[in-house]
């Protein structure tokens, strides 16, 4: 997988990408980021009432023990993510910021905080993309080899020079997709009648 293409990321930002142009910082975790996902989600709730169908912590920061870029990542999950004027004017009045709009790739939308560092990610209720991320967390949660796989492999490519940090992102979907082959392996098999709980 090698991910947008720079004109794919030039196109899919509104107002354009910061060019990083540098490694990529990593924190160690921080028990705190839990809390601030709390506080965050409890705002987005606020302010969008029922169009709110589920809110979830996930990424780097909602792994305890793993270091991550300190940005909490949420995923917003709303009726139909293509209609922005359900949700986007009142979550931009609460002080996010609509920064990235992906039409081909689920419908995609990414708005920043100003308050803390936070990128929510908006999809569509039933979008599979929210089941991987989902997945991958939980599954990170419960299994220590391949937290320190993934945390290994982050560290070895933050540790490289980045045009965007997009790139970064995009260089660990090998791992990734290793990672949650045996997530759903695992999945599976906790599902067949007669395995092992």
């Amino acid at each position: 997988m090698s991910g947008p293409s720079d004109e794919e990321i030039e196109t899919a930002v509104i107002g354009g990408p910061t060019v990083h142009d540098r490694t990529i910082d990593l924190a160690e975790y921080d028990p705190a980021w839990p809390e601030l996902f709390s506080g965050e989600a409890a705002r987005i709730r606020k302010v969008l009432g029922p169009a709110v169908l589920a809110v979830e912590h996930v990424g780097s920061t909602a792994v305890p023990g793993l270091a991550a870029k300190p940005i909490i990542d949420i995923v917003l999950t709303v009726r139909d993510s293509s209609d922005e004027a359900s949700y986007v004017s009142a979550l931009e009045a609460a002080g996010y910021v609509l920064r990235i709009r992906e039409s081909e790739w689920f419908e995609h939308r990414l708005l920043k905080g100003l308050d803390i560092d936070v990128n929510v990610h908006v999809f569509s209720a039933g979008c599979a993309e929210i089941d991987r991320m989902l997945s991958f967390r939980d599954h990170l949660r419960r299994d220590d080899g391949d937290r320190r796989l993934y945390e290994e492999t982050k560290r070895e490519l933050a540790s490289r020079r980045w045009k965007y940090v997009q790139h970064y992102a995009n260089a660990k979907s090998r791992v990734v997709e290793q990672i949650l082959a045996r997530a759903n392996r695992t999945d599976d098999s906790s599902t067949v009648p007669g395995a092992a709980p």
